[in-house]
């Protein structure tokens, strides 16, 4: 089955789109990597969304229904150009994570999420079945909705030796790990790209969203005061299973720990320290877990700065990319949503309970049928117990 796989993180920068030829055989999941799209959110509607996320924003329903109707479209262009060049047409499935607007955590436990981006949109762009808000059912279980990434994780890294953590730094920076003797564990550690983008912004007055190649950090040096006061943030104590997002990094906790510093505002010295914030709470998440090797994907992993930060945050655990492994850093979560539509249809469970901390297995996410007759597969009769990576191609 080819499904491609969509996925608009923390940053809200763009929209991935990744195509799979997925096929389950003897409880294995082979994924071949089939390529990526990406295209960033029009100018308007990034400025939209991102005034809708600030903490002091004022959003009527009419412009909720409007992002859901923009970023809906957005998502739906997107898709017709993946099935286009990746699957030459042929897509069976597309997989929508959307775009998460608000995650309602409270007291350690999430008691809801929202994602915008109409899933209708797609399937009537496409005529391809769409499966998309993933992370509801996990919550109604009593999970956290995320990350739900962490079963593709387990699939693809059980059987490698040692005790492997897969990290993904996007927006909000999240990890899966199998410690040795222990059950796995999964959790968001805290920001990755966000803070450091959010100072970026302000810094250069909008002219960039982000460190390229990490050379305003690389151009400053870590303030220590601002270091120590954003570590005190309670959220990097509180135990797993347990997520995080702009809700609470966003720039007014910049701000405030600005000006709890004595800051006047971000320069390329907060960029650095910024940066080290992100390598070293990811450090000290991934120590107590006796890792010996950490998998890096997403936007961070282009961050040269950052990811020498994390290789001596780490000291002697070993630091290498997804890339290494088959599965291309930069859309690995576009396939691994990709991966969770694919077990959707197949009637399959698509979260580890005991990484988002759910009552049990469920079949996540809801169904928009496409322009033909809706013909679902017969259930599969087992779960995959691993994940296999090929090398990658092309539809022909």
């Amino acid at each position: 089955m080819r499904v491609i796989g969509m996925m608009s993180g923390t940053s809200c920068d763009a929209i991935d789109a990744a195509a799979a030829e997925l096929v389950a055989e003897d409880g294995v999941l082979r994924l071949t990597p089939l390529g990526m799209v990406s295209r960033p959110y029009p100018p308007g509607l990034q400025d939209l969304l991102l005034r809708a996320l600030a903490p002091d924003g004022a959003v009527t329903m009419g412009e909720v229904c409007r992002l859901d109707t923009l970023i809906g479209r957005a998502f739906a262009e997107t898709a017709v150009l993946a099935d286009r060049e990746l699957c030459a047409g042929t897509a069976d499935l597309v997989a929508s994570h959307g775009q998460t607007v608000h995650h309602w955590a409270e007291d350690g436990r999430v008691h809801g999420t929202l994602q915008l981006g109409q899933p209708a949109w797609i399937a009537e762009a496409t005529g391809r079945p769409v499966v998309a808000d993933f992370r509801p059912r996990d919550i109604a279980a009593g999970g956290q909705g995320a990350p739900l990434v962490s079963l593709v994780d387990l699939l693809w890294l059980r059987g490698r030796p040692g005790a492997p953590v897969a990290l993904n730094v996007g927006g909000i920076a999240n990890l899966t790990a199998l410690p040795p003797g222990a059950p796995p564990v999964a959790f968001d550690t805290g920001p990755g790209n966000t803070l450091i983008d959010t100072a970026v912004r302000e810094l250069t007055g909008g002219r960039l969203g982000h460190d390229v190649d990490g050379r305003i950090a690389a151009a400053g040096e870590c303030d220590e005061r601002l270091l120590d006061v954003l570590l005190a943030e309670p959220y990097y104590r509180l135990p797993p299973p347990k997520t995080t997002g702009r809700e609470l990094f966003h720039g007014g906790h910049l701000r405030a720990a600005l000006a709890a510093a004595g800051l006047p505002g971000p320069s390329p010295d907060v960029v650095a320290t910024l940066t080290l914030l992100t390598a070293r709470t990811v450090a000290r998440a991934v120590h107590p877990l006796g890792a010996t090797e950490v998998i890096l994907s997403g936007g961070g992993s282009r961050n040269p700065v950052l990811t020498d930060r994390l290789r001596r945050e780490l000291g002697a655990t070993a630091l290498r990319t997804s890339d290494e492994l088959g599965l291309p850093a930069q859309a690995k979560e576009a396939y691994a949503f990709a991966v969770l539509g694919f077990l959707t249809l197949q009637g399959l469970p698509g979260n580890a309970p005991p990484c988002t901390g759910a009552s049990g297995p469920r079949v996540l996410g809801s169904l928009t049928p496409g322009r033909h007759p809706l013909r679902l597969p017969p259930a599969a009769r087992t779960e995959p117990r691993a994940l296999v990576i090929a090398p990658g191609g092309r539809a022909p």
